[in-house]
């Protein structure tokens, strides 16, 4: 299901680059810590045929990946946008191209690439689910629930999403909060739709008690150990009824492909920052969907921005699972786009303007801006 016409170039003039602290409604708690406050870069692509906007999804910590805010804020002002302003045009397919000498940094390429594809779709009239392959306008949305006080707290806040529509439940999951967490929203909801993340917080050493979870009829466990566990989480997905899959172990299509040829997981999570653009999203989509392996769209507590471009990669075929699409509000009281995503029967719409369909709030952006820097030709 390759793209059917790729999006033209644009005349670069410049990248304006911001650090925004967004506070979040409630803390958020995984295996690798709490955030109260969402740090968090975005992109704005400055061209003659219009802006475009992107979003570098790093934190502000490398405790979900190796990448961090003032990592990707240095690699990307010292090096990516100097090798895009040299390039006078660029097409958005052609940006992974010229960023391929610098190693690593996925999510600060994925945050310029897609800063320019909103500026190019924009130009063209074009909005990004029709240019990826959308097939549905809307998609249903699941929440992710982090790590409560504990079980009593945990099914509190669940049914508190259940009663707001979600259709499908994940809790985070570590060593000592796994069995008797998942026992009890079991327990209270029923046979809802629910899944684990562990975020990589075990070992093949845990192997019994991750099998302990197959009695709960699970949609599946995501990634429960270490991200180059490649051959592990094989092993481990033999001795386990429920469904493994991978997260931080997705990397580019290549990864997914080996992950796929080893047998180390039957599901994956597709996060575009993660893999480096939304480009290279839509081809490990198309992957998994000729594999028969389902997908679904991954978060990272994105802004409106983020969350607009994930609905439009949410709503290709494969895309068969409920991803974490979820409404604004979940995470923002106050977001940085016009009309932020909305919980509606369960689903979230996806935006049919052009480019990624936002408009930005720009004294919300202002508000939350701790740190700025402008680049031009």
């Amino acid at each position: 299901m390759p793209i059917a016409r790729p999006a033209a170039s644009v005349a670069l003039e410049g990248f304006e680059l911001r650090v925004l602290h967004l506070p979040l409604v409630a803390p958020f708690t995984t295996s690798f810590g709490t955030e109260t406050v969402r740090e968090v870069i975005v992109v704005r692509a400055l061209t003659s045929e219009g802006d475009g906007w992107g979003e570098i999804v790093t934190q502000a910590d490398p405790l979900y990946s190796s990448e961090y805010t003032q990592g990707a804020w240095d690699v990307a002002l010292r090096f990516f946008v100097p090798a895009l302003l040299d390039r006078r045009r660029v097409a958005p397919h052609d940006v992974a191209g010229a960023l391929e000498p610098f190693k690593g940094h996925r999510m600060a390429k994925a945050g310029l690439e897609l800063a320019v594809l909103d500026a190019a779709l924009r130009a063209e009239g074009r909005s990004l689910a029709e240019y990826a392959g959308a097939v549905r306008d809307r998609v249903p949305s699941g929440v992710s629930v982090g790590i409560q006080r504990d079980p009593a707290a945990l099914v509190d806040t669940v049914a508190g999403y259940l009663d707001e529509g979600y259709v499908r439940i994940k809790i985070k999951i570590k060593p000592g909060r796994d069995v008797v967490d998942t026992a009890a929203v079991r327990d209270a909801f029923g046979a809802i739709p629910l899944q684990v993340d562990a975020n990589s917080a075990y070992t093949m050493a845990d192997a019994d008690t991750l099998a302990e979870l197959d009695r709960f009829d699970l949609l599946l466990i995501e990634q429960p150990l270490q991200e180059d566990d490649l051959v592990d989480h094989a092993a481990l997905a033999r001795r386990l009824k429920t469904p493994v899959c991978l997260d931080e172990s997705i990397v580019s299509d290549k990864g997914a492909a080996d992950a796929l040829a080893l047998g180390s997981a039957s599901v994956v999570n597709i996060k575009a920052g993660r893999v480096g653009g939304y480009l290279e999203a839509v081809r490990i989509h198309d992957r998994c969907f000729a594999a028969g392996v389902p997908v679904w769209c991954g978060g990272m507590l994105e802004t409106g921005i983020g969350r607009a471009a994930n609905a439009a990669l949410a709503a290709l075929a494969g895309f068969t699972l409920p991803g974490d699409v979820s409404a604004s509000s979940r995470f923002y009281a106050r977001d940085i786009v016009s009309e932020p995503a909305l919980l509606e029967d369960g689903h979230v719409r996806v935006p049919t303007g052009h480019g990624l369909g936002i408009e930005i709030d720009q004294v919300a952006l202002d508000d939350f801006t701790v740190a700025r820097e402008t680049l031009t030709r």
